[in-house]
């Protein structure tokens, strides 16, 4: 199964629920799941790196409007991957805004209230106390720019020196069921393009010497797991075939909007909630 979900990795749910790593949160509208791969062995099994995961499952977005919910459990998340030090922050849109599927770092990066060019002493004349330092970039892609975006993030990190970077990206899952209804995060940082067998230079701790906290939505699956859901049966044939709802435009809409917010009200928790809103 391709899927970028730590929750989804038949042996990470095995392993967690035998060592009790795994915890449920339950609410109306909102389900939060932890999960913290933290041995060699247990990173081997889940196929994913060592650290921690959150995942958030939601109900159907068309349906339902569990936004606030979904805010406050994205800001509580953020609070537990993020370190102490967050006063200085780089937000990174990854993905191709000119594909849908593909489009939610770069819609989430302009819903981003981007602060580091103005200065303390202007921010408390016009009533901004306590702002902090948020830097918003969307790199592109390679085929569009010609950099690996692990380089441009680099080159600004160094000149930046951010004490973070919170990144967000489409992933893929091994579920229909899990389009546009569930949020990731974890602080293991991101491989873009992992999902569709395009991966490319990760961004990470490792990589560019800082904490990088990821958020990722799934807005598509390949056919062979969709194909195997539906039928219960093992697909014979391969293809590299990626499916996405047909209103993948509203939910990317819908998704965005929710984590844009929720960033923005964790980003800086010394300003007033209204305030922030009537900003963006």
């Amino acid at each position: 199964m391709r899927t970028d979900l730590a929750i989804e990795s038949p042996q990470a749910s095995r392993l967690c629920k035998k060592e009790r790593k795994i915890d449920e949160k339950c609410k109306h509208f909102c389900e939060k799941f932890y999960l913290k791969i933290e041995t060699d062995e247990d990173e081997k099994n889940c196929g994913k790196p060592k650290g921690s995961y959150i995942t958030l499952q939601f109900k159907d977005l068309m349906k339902f409007d569990g936004s606030g919910e979904i805010e406050e459990e994205i800001i509580e998340s953020l609070d537990n991957l993020i370190p102490s030090k967050r006063d200085n922050i780089l937000f990174v849109g990854l993905g191709n805004s000119d594909i849908t599927s593909d489009s939610i770092g770069p819609r989430i990066s302009k819903k981003i209230m981007a602060t580091r060019h103005i200065k303390k002493e202007f921010a408390e004349k016009i009533g901004l106390k306590g702002l902090k330092s948020v830097s918003v970039i969307a790199p592109g892609v390679l085929g569009n720019t010609g950099m690996e975006v692990v380089e441009i993030i680099k080159g600004i990190c160094g000149k930046i020196n951010p004490d973070a970077v919170i990144v967000a990206d489409a992933l893929a899952a091994g579920s229909i069921k899990r389009l546009f209804t569930t949020i990731q995060l974890c602080d293991t940082g991101i491989c873009p393009g992992s999902g569709v067998k395009n991966s490319r230079k990760e961004l990470s701790l490792k990589t560019l010497g800082i904490p990088v906290i990821a958020i990722g939505v799934p807005t598509v699956v390949d056919a062979v797991s969709l194909c195997e859901e539906l039928s219960g049966r093992e697909s014979l044939t391969d293809t590299d075939l990626i499916v996405t709802p047909k209103d993948a435009d509203i939910l990317c809409h819908k998704v965005s909007e929710i984590i844009g917010k929720a960033l923005n009200i964790f980003l800086q928790p010394e300003i007033d909630r209204e305030i922030i809103t009537s900003l963006v």
